[in-house]
């Protein structure tokens, strides 16, 4: 069947209105010809002893299933070939003992976990929903959360490596709901035809509580030594790193009750830095966590719209904030418009806040309207704060109005050109771009640090230098060409010499060297996901140690792991472990040394 919504409503904005108010209404009538049903069997238990409002619960919930299974259809969204390790796998069950197929793990490498997250969608991949009231879908970044574990520890007896690896979903509440019913349940409510996002707003809400499934698919993160998956739209799950089991929400004893950012940051003294987004007021509330993980400082940033700010950074100082026009809108749907949208026109801003300070307190920078989904690191130097991270044109996550399916989108997004600034193509392009903010002056310099050969994201460092100066990061490479024809794919890895220019390349018309950058490049039709930086025992160099990094090879369909040295980026791997199965391309992934899996 084809997917109608992914064209957007070629209607006026009047037209749209009563379209959804000619929706709603038929709505009503279908909910009122299940409601009347529904009293007269409450009328009829009445006269029994039984307990009313779990009744009135059990079957409002079984009427309301029958108006979605009566008026909704879930379609699978078709995948093209090139799309296969988008594609969801099993749990695999018991850890699996893994070998070095190529090389070998060296001796003062960290015992721990290598543990990645990423979209696993129940029921065999994405879904759209469709209607009386249009088509709604999932975008690629909405199915459940799978963890993907990779053990390392020494045999004490002979010093050799056993490695063994695990994978299992987050089961967080709403993904035991729908295994339970062993069906879609959620309506997608994100992006699709504004009358058909607004009865799935109303329908899940009234089914589950909730609007959206609490995904738990972006991130892996450690406090206090405990271990916790997260995706923006809910709170952290505590996760067991020996098991992968799920053990329970976390909401900082009571204290944190909205969103929780993919990205929290440990600041220098140990604090977790956290904010979250929802599309209602407040909506921007920032919080500083203890370094014991017990209480939170709250504050609303009193932001007047709704942004989808993914990451948010930290110096010794001071709390970094990205406000980007990628916004969540209530009212832009009601009026037939997309919820989520990027609106190009509106302004870009940094705040800069102290740890402890509130809304009054953020020294607000403004800057060239941007969408920087992620921050490489932050810190401070003399009277200015230093901002680094992968910036690009407009949102991956969808075209800003609605007029692209999603395979022109990044086909055209990602196309090389040599004008990356151009609105037609490259718009998908992201570089890695510094802000210098004067804290006195309130001037902003920015600028590109990367040039327009190559694009760059999901940035990482080696985390003892999270909010301090450093020298070195690194970021996964976008093969222009493979993620021309789906979805974005990493074909290498960038290794950025942050302190050092390359004399060969300046940025156009502004006679700027751009730093210089090496490369680990992959064989052909090899992409990585979730890489991250495994610091030598004893190390004394910042780039001492290693990148461990997702590999899959799209002809043979295996999927290895890669252990590359940092300080000789552009060599071979130096250890390659075959996994008993595909791991599909995720997102975001920690390296979890063995002192903090066993607190």
């Amino acid at each position: 069947m084809a997917i109608s919504s992914y064209n957007a409503l070629q209607v006026n904005g009047s037209l749209q209105s009563r379209l959804i108010s000619h929706s709603f209404n038929h709505l009503k009538t279908s909910l009122s010809s299940t409601v009347k049903p529904f009293f007269k069997e409450l009328q009829q238990l009445l006269p029994m002893k039984v307990d009313v409002s779990k009744t009135m619960k059990n079957t409002s919930g079984k009427m309301l299933d029958a108006v979605v299974d009566s008026l909704f259809q879930f379609v699978d969204i078709p995948s093209l070939p090139s799309q296969k390790n988008f594609l969801p796998v099993e749990e695999i069950g018991e850890l699996v003992e893994v070998t070095c197929t190529l090389g070998e793990i060296p001796a003062d490498f960290a015992e721990g976990v290598f543990i990645r997250n990423g979209s696993n969608p129940l029921f065999g991949g994405l879904k759209s929903a469709v209607s009386i009231f249009g088509e709604s879908h999932n975008i690629w970044v909405e199915g459940e959360g799978m963890l993907h574990a990779l053990y390392f520890k020494k045999d004490d007896d002979c010093g050799s490596w056993i490695i063994s690896y695990k994978n299992r979903y987050v089961e967080s509440e709403t993904f035991k709901i729908e295994t339970q019913r062993n069906k879609p349940g959620f309506l997608p409510a994100l992006v699709g035809d504004a009358p058909a996002i607004i009865a799935a707003y109303l329908l899940n809400s009234l089914r589950f509580g909730t609007v959206n499934k609490h995904m738990s698919n972006t991130n892996v993160f450690e406090h206090s030594g405990r271990i916790y998956s997260i995706a923006e739209n809910y709170l952290p799950q505590e996760v067991d790193i020996s098991t992968l089991e799920t053990i329970c929400d976390w909401d900082v004893n009571g204290t944190w009750d909205r969103p929780f950012t993919s990205h929290p940051k440990k600041a220098p003294n140990g604090e977790l830095v956290v904010m979250g987004t929802d599309a209602w007021k407040p909506f921007y509330v920032l919080g500083v966590i203890s370094a014991d993980g017990k209480k939170v400082h709250k504050v609303d940033l009193k932001f007047k719209r709704c942004v989808l700010s993914h990451d948010i950074g930290v110096t010794q100082n001071y709390n970094v904030i990205l406000d980007y026009p990628l916004t969540l809108d209530v009212k832009r749907l009601t009026m037939g418009g997309q919820i989520l949208q990027y609106e190009k026109e509106e302004y870009a801003r940094i705040g800069v806040m102290p740890r402890y300070g509130d809304a009054e307190s953020v020294k607000w920078f403004e800057v060239q309207t941007n969408c920087t989904f992620h921050i490489l690191n932050c810190f401070e130097d003399a009277n200015q704060v230093i901002v680094r991270g992968c910036r690009a044109l407009t949102s991956v996550l969808s075209d800003p109005d609605g007029s692209l399916n999603p395979y022109e989108w990044f086909s055209k997004g990602f196309i090389f050109a040599g004008d990356h600034d151009s609105a037609e193509v490259g718009y998908l392009f992201t570089h890695l771009y510094e802000w210098r903010l004067n804290m006195l002056s309130g001037k902003v310099e920015e600028r590109n640090l990367t040039g327009s050969e190559y694009s760059m994201d999901f940035p990482f460092i080696n985390e003892q230098f999270t909010g301090l100066k450093h020298k070195y990061g690194y970021t996964p490479v976008i093969d222009s060409g493979a993620s021309s024809i789906c979805m974005a794919k990493f074909g290498s890895l960038a290794k950025l010499y942050l302190e050092e220019s390359d004399s060969t390349k300046s940025v156009e018309g502004r006679g700027e060297h751009l730093i210089k950058v090496e490369y680990h490049k992959f064989e052909d039709n090899n992409f990585c996901s979730g890489s991250a930086f495994v610091p030598r025992n004893g190390g004394i160099e910042e780039d001492d140690g290693w990148i461990i990094t997702f590999v899959h090879n799209e002809e043979t369909d295996v999927t290895q792991v890669h252990i590359i040295d940092a300080q000789d980026f552009e060599g071979e791997a130096i250890a390659k472990l075959t996994l008993p199965q595909r791991v599909p391309y995720g997102f975001h992934s920690t390296f979890l040394s063995m002192p903090a899996c066993q607190s």
